[in-house]
């Protein structure tokens, strides 16, 4: 899930045409959404069976990590002519992997450890 979820987003942000609009505020809706489901499964991805004992710091890690992406994905628009890189996006992108992470992290540790 999160392959294709990278795919995805790496498809629709590189795209020299885009066909979703992202008129106005939407734009930012989308790259919230876009970053809160990657890091979402990201979480879970890779915590293997440890995901309600994540810590602070495996989970500023991957925070950092997804942000990193977000800075990428507005450094190669920038490249793009139809595209430009904005501050907002990438705010927007900060704000959807808090969400995403929040979540995951409740879920995780609401169901508590794998079991065997």
């Amino acid at each position: 899930m999160l392959a294709l979820l990278l795919m995805t987003v790496c498809g629709l942000a590189f795209d020299p045409a885009p066909k979703i609009p992202s008129a106005g505020q939407l734009d930012k809706w989308q790259h919230l959404a876009a970053f809160a489901a990657l890091s979402f499964a990201a979480h879970w991805a890779l915590a293997g069976d440890n995901r309600s004992a994540r810590t602070w710091q495996s989970l500023a890690r991957l925070a950092l990590a997804m942000l990193a992406f977000g800075v990428f994905i507005e450094l190669v628009q920038a490249l793009i002519p139809a595209r430009t890189a904005s501050l907002a996006d990438a705010l927007a992108d900060a704000l959807g992997i808090a969400l995403g992470l929040g979540l995951a992290t409740t879920l995780a540790r609401a169901a508590g450890p794998a079991t065997a």
